[in-house]
C-alpha cells in the first residue's frame, strides 16, 4: 500500500512541476525527464512484444508460447544477481520440498559459473559425497548432454528424479588432466542438517551440513543430548562447526543464533526502502547455560552461516576460527505468482550483522585464521573464490570487496588444525592464529593458480 501511495504522489509532483514550466525551466526538465524514462520503458516492452510475435511467427517450428514467456523471464533476473530467478511450478515444488529437509537426487549444493554448473559443497552422507565430489568441481555434461544453454534451475531439474535411477556426471577438476566421470543413483536425501558428537570427554562438537526446517530442532536436541552425555559440570563448551555450510533459510539462522543468545540483535535486513527495513532479535534463554562457544568458519560458510557467525562474534558470545567466509550477504524472497505459475526467487534485501556490518562480496574474518595442512594432489582446488567473484554479483555497500579463502576441511578430525585450535582454546590453552607470512603465502600461492588456470 506505501508503493501504491508514493506512486500516486509522484505522479500528482510530476503534473505540478509540468505546469510550472514557464517560471521554473529547470523544474520542467526533470518532469519532462522522468516522462522520457517512462517512454522509454514502453518502448522496451514494444520491443519484447515485437520480437515475441516475430518468433511466433517465423520460428522453423511453432514455438510454445508459454515457454517463450518463462525463458524471458528467466533471462530478466538472470540478470540481476547470480541467486535472482525463476521457478517454474515443479522447480517450486521442488524447493518447498527442499527447505522441509527431504527431497530425492543426488546431495549437492550447486551455483551456476559461467554457464556451467559450479559445486558449492557435496551434503554430508548422500551420493554425491560419498561418490567423492568436492567443493569447486564443475559439472559440465549431464547424461552426455552439455550443461552450457541450460540455467540453474534446469540442471538442477535434471539431476533430481527418481529414487533408484542412474544419471552420468561429467566433472571438470581443477589439477585433472582429464575430465573425470562418475556414475551416481539417485536416493531420497534426507537431509539430517545437524550431527553431533563427544569431542575429547569434555566438548560438544556440533555440525550444521545446511539451514532448513528441521536445523533449530536438531540443534536442541543435540544440545540437550550432550548436555546429558558429558554432565553439565565436567561440559567445557562447545565447537559449532559452519564450515562449507551453504546457508538456507533466514528464520532457521535467526532461531540458531537466538539459541545461544539471551538478548540483542541478531539479524537486520535492508531493502531498497527504509521502511522495509527489518530487525531481528534474541529471547531470553540461552540453551547451552554460558558455557563457551566457538564457531569454525571457512571459504564455503555462507548466507545463513554467515549471519550465525557475525551474530555470535558481534555479541562476544563465541570465538571464530578458520578462514574468511563466503559472502553472501543478500536476502532472497520467494514470490509465489499463483497456481501453476511457479515463483520468483528475487534478490530483495541486504543483511548487517548486530554492529551494522555488511558481508556482502567480503565474508566474515574470524577472530582467529587457521590455514589447514592441504595435500599436495589437492592444492589446486582447496580455495572458494567467494561471492565477489560470481560474474553479476550484487555489490557491497561499502565498496570494500573480498576474494575466497581456503574451503578445505580434512576428513580425519586428527588432521583437522581448526577443530583442534578450538578444542585448545576451550581448554584454556592459547591459541595462535597462522602466522602473517603463512597467510600470505597462501594468498600468493592461490593467486598464482587462479593465474595460471
Amino acid at each position: 500500500m506505501m508503493r501504491k501511495t508514493s506512486l500516486v504522489l509522484l505522479s500528482a509532483a510530476t503534473g505540478a512541476m509540468l505546469a510550472l514550466a514557464v517560471t521554473h525551466p529547470r523544474t520542467a526538465l526533470i518532469g519532462a525527464s522522468a516522462s522520457a524514462a517512462t517512454s522509454d520503458t514502453y518502448r522496451q516492452l514494444n520491443l519484447f512484444g515485437d520480437v515475441f510475435e516475430r518468433v511466433r511467427a517465423d520460428y522453423v517450428e511453432k514455438p510454445d508460447d508459454a515457454k517463450l514467456v518463462e525463458s524471458a523471464v528467466s533471462g530478466m533476473l538472470a540478470g540481476l544477481d547470480p541467486h535472482s530467478s525463476y521457478m517454474d511450478a515443479k522447480s517450486f515444488r521442488d524447493m518447498q520440498v527442499q527447505t522441509r529437509g527431504e527431497f530425492g537426487g543426488l546431495g549437492i549444493e550447486v551455483t551456476m559459473e559461467d554457464g556451467l554448473i559450479k559445486v558449492v559443497s557435496p551434503i554430508d552422507d548422500t551420493p554425491a559425497s560419498k561418490a567423492g565430489i568436492l567443493a569447486n568441481d564443475i559439472i559440465s555434461h549431464l547424461d552426455d548432454e552439455p550443461v552450457q544453454g541450460l540455467t540453474l534451475n534446469q540442471a538442477v531439474e535434471k539431476m533430481r528424479g527418481a529414487i533408484n535411477t542412474k544419471i552420468r556426471l561429467r566433472i571438470i577438476r581443477k589439477g585433472q588432466d582429464k575430465p573425470i566421470e562418475v556414475t551416481l543413483t539417485r536416493d531420497n536425501i534426507r537431509v539430517r542438517s545437524v550431527r553431533a558428537r563427544v569431542e575429547g570427554d569434555d566438548l560438544g562438537y556440533i555440525r550444521v551440513t545446511t539451514f532448513n526446517e528441521q536445523t533449530t530442532e536438531g540443534l536442541k536436541r543435540e544440545i540437550a543430548n550432550l548436555t546429558s552425555q558429558i554432565g553439565a559440570d565436567k561440559l567445557k563448551g562447545f565447537i559449532l562447526d559452519l564450515r562449507n555450510n551453504p546457508g538456507g533459510l533466514l528464520e532457521e539462522a535467526v532461531t540458531v543464533s537466538d539459541t545461544f543468545l539471551d538478548r540483542g540483535e541478531i539479524v537486520s535486513t535492508r531493502g531498497r526502502n527504509a521502511e522495509e527495513t527489518q530487525r531481528r532479535s534474541a529471547r531470553p534463554g540461552d540453551l547451552t547455560k554460558g558455557k563457551p562457544v566457538v564457531v569454525l568458519i571457512n571459504g564455503g560458510s555462507a548466507s545463513a552461516s554467515e549471519i550465525v557467525a557475525g551474530a555470535l562474534q558481534d555479541h562476544k558470545r563465541a570465538t571464530l576460527i578458520g578462514t574468511r567466509s563466503f559472502g553472501k550477504g543478500s536476502v532472497q524472497t520467494i514470490i509465489p505468482l499463483g497456481s501453476g505459475n511457479g515463483a520468483l526467487r528475487l534478490t530483495t534485501a541486504r543483511y548487517y550483522t548486530p554492529s551494522g556490518k555488511s558481508i556482502q562480496a567480503k565474508g566474515i574474518t574470524p577472530d582467529i585464521e587457521i590455514l589447514q595442512d592441504v595435500p599436495e594432489e589437492l592444492k589446486a582446488r582447496t580455495d572458494t573464490k567467494g561471492e565477489a567473484s560470481l560474474r553479476g554479483h550484487l555489490k557491497g555497500s561499502d565498496g570494500d570487496e573480498k576474494a575466497g579463502s581456503q574451503s578445505y576441511v580434512p576428513p580425519e578430525a586428527k588432521d583437522d588444525k581448526a577443530l583442534k585450535a578450538a578444542a585448545d582454546l576451550l581448554h584454556g590453552v592459547k591459541v595462535q592464529a597462522s602466522a602473517p607470512e603463512e597467510v600470505e603465502k597462501d594468498k600468493a600461492a592461490a593467486e598464482d593458480r587462479k593465474t595460471a588456470n
